[in-house]
């Protein structure tokens, strides 16, 4: 008896999310000490952990015989304190890629559809193909959201649309204006989650003011994570903002016990080191730079990216990368996204960038 056909066509169908590589898992590969090679392919904070995330990470560890509180009561106060919402607007998840399964399920089922952009992040499909809905993918623009063609793209049957801002894993960005117009646009029963996991590095002039619009936008779910600038990949630690009704019932299919406790406190205590978050944003415009210049140094194209990675073309993006692992650096090859030629490089510290640029330096000799 073939029990795989026990499951439903759509999950069968599925192709897992394949993540970056582990460090580990190439330094078994090719010989090398873990030590001795940069991993610059999943956009995490080469910095590490906050220094106050990392001291409430030693106080918590004493209490991990006990359950976490299934309610976040305490990670929820200080989402709420930070983002002047009500506690009955925020949806804790085991990283932000959690919410956005969480939403799907609860709002998707076979016959709906979602709207996503062609080259967005490959977690929307997969969050919508695991409720048995339907993907609509749009066209991209210049790499970027068309939200004019997605608000087209919009039917009768459509209950989600994602949006990426900064976009992954091309780096680009929609003004708040266009934004803003969009929201004004979109039916008011469908749902529409921006996602913002790179939202901390935007400039100030650049950013949208979603938690400000949640209010005017009942249909607004505004998804943030701590993976990224906060430096908590491993703890995965992720929210979304909401209205109350949304949120009432995307907690009604959220795992009980869904983010640890070290996660918790760690997500706590990191919100409120505003330090650690400058530091993150002054390393990673200069690793940019660097990064950059040196791709136009060498002719590699490459797109503007508002994130703390970077997308760039070459002819045979396969082979460059082979070159890399060889050479101990890992980026991400994004054939997956249907960009065959095209890798992202994360920012790294400075060492590590440096690297990154002599290894391709050598290799386009």
């Amino acid at each position: 008896m073939d029990l795989q056909a026990l499951a439903p066509a759509y999950i069968r169908s599925i192709d897992p999310y394949v993540p970056g590589k582990p460090v580990a898992e190439l330094a078994r590969e090719i010989g090398l000490a873990e030590s001795d090679i940069v991993k610059l392919a999943s956009n995490e904070n080469p910095l590490g952990l906050p220094p106050k995330a990392r001291a409430a990470l030693e106080s918590a560890v004493a209490g991990l015989v006990r359950y976490p509180d299934g309610n976040g009561y305490d990670l929820k106060a200080a989402i709420a304190a930070k983002f002047g919402v009500g506690t009955d607007s925020i949806v804790l998840g085991n990283g932000s890629g959690d919410l956005l399964a969480l939403v799907a399920r609860a709002f998707l089922a076979p016959g709906d559809s979602a709207v996503f952009s062609e080259y967005a992040f490959a977690g929307y499909p997969l969050a919508v193909q695991m409720a048995g809905a339907r993907s609509i993918e749009v066209k991209a623009r210049d790499y970027g959201h068309d939200l004019d063609a997605m608000l087209a793209a919009i039917e009768p049957s459509t209950r989600l649309v994602f949006v990426a801002n900064p976009n992954n894993p091309t780096g680009t960005l929609i003004k708040p204006g266009e934004l803003l117009e969009f929201l004004e646009a979109v039916p008011p029963n469908v749902l529409v989650l921006l996602d913002e996991a790179y939202v901390e590095f935007l400039p100030p002039e650049s950013k949208f003011d979603s938690v400000g619009q949640l209010a005017a936008f009942p249909n607004l779910i505004v998804s943030r994570t701590f993976s990224k600038a906060y430096g908590l990949a491993g703890l995965r630690v992720g929210f979304g903002l909401m209205h109350p009704s949304v949120a009432d019932l995307v907690n009604r299919v959220r795992a009980p016990f869904n983010v640890n406790s070290l996660a918790q406190a760690a997500a706590c205590a990191a919100l409120d080191d505003d330090e650690f978050i400058a530091r993150t944003i002054k390393l990673n415009q200069e690793g940019m730079k660097a990064i950059t210049d040196a791709l136009a140094r060498l002719d590699l194209p490459y797109i503007r990216s508002w994130a703390n990675f970077v997308t760039f073309h070459v002819g045979d993006a396969k082979l460059l990368n082979e070159h890399l692992l060889e050479n101990g650096v890992i980026v991400r090859p994004l054939a997956s996204y249907r960009m065959p030629n095209s890798l992202r490089v994360s920012i790294g510290l400075p060492h590590e960038n440096a690297r990154f640029i002599e290894v391709l330096d050598a290799a386009l000799d």
